[in-house]
């Protein structure tokens, strides 16, 4: 079943943050791994396209963060990724990509000089908004 949202604390937001901005202009993307609802690691992945417009994470490092998130019993929360050049909502391929059901799908974009993000469930050709909780 879908979470309906998802809580993480500000160091894990920055975190998330600082990796887009630094991969600015070229998409960024990464995972988010916790348990119940509750992001307990951000991990930044190399998109392999080095694109302005797409992303496609390195596989290799994908598998060898999936195993970590295995090892330490956490599950797959999330999935993030930027629009350097559009808004803070998933595309149509980040809809049709969009391959984990139960997972987060949060996009980042620039919006007047700041960075911005949502979190969307994306299942069956459409994005549902969700709950992003950010602790202090």
């Amino acid at each position: 079943m879908p979470h309906q949202s998802l809580s993480l604390n500000r160091q894990y937001w920055e975190k998330m943050q600082n990796h887009v901005s630094s991969i600015y202009p070229e998409e960024a993307c990464g995972l988010l791994a916790g348990n119940n609802n509750q992001v307990l690691a951000v991990i930044p992945v190399n998109n392999i396209l080095k694109s302005r417009t797409q992303f496609r994470m390195d596989p290799r490092d994908q598998l060898t963060e999936f195993l970590n998130i295995e090892k330490n019993n956490w599950e797959l929360l999330g999935i993030y990724h930027s629009h350097p050049q559009g808004n803070a909502y998933p595309s149509e391929t980040d809809i049709a990509q969009a391959y984990y059901p139960d997972i987060a799908y949060l996009v980042w974009a620039l919006s007047e000089q700041e960075w911005v993000c949502q979190a969307f469930h994306l299942e069956k050709q459409m994005a549902t908004p969700m709950k992003l909780s950010i602790e202090k």
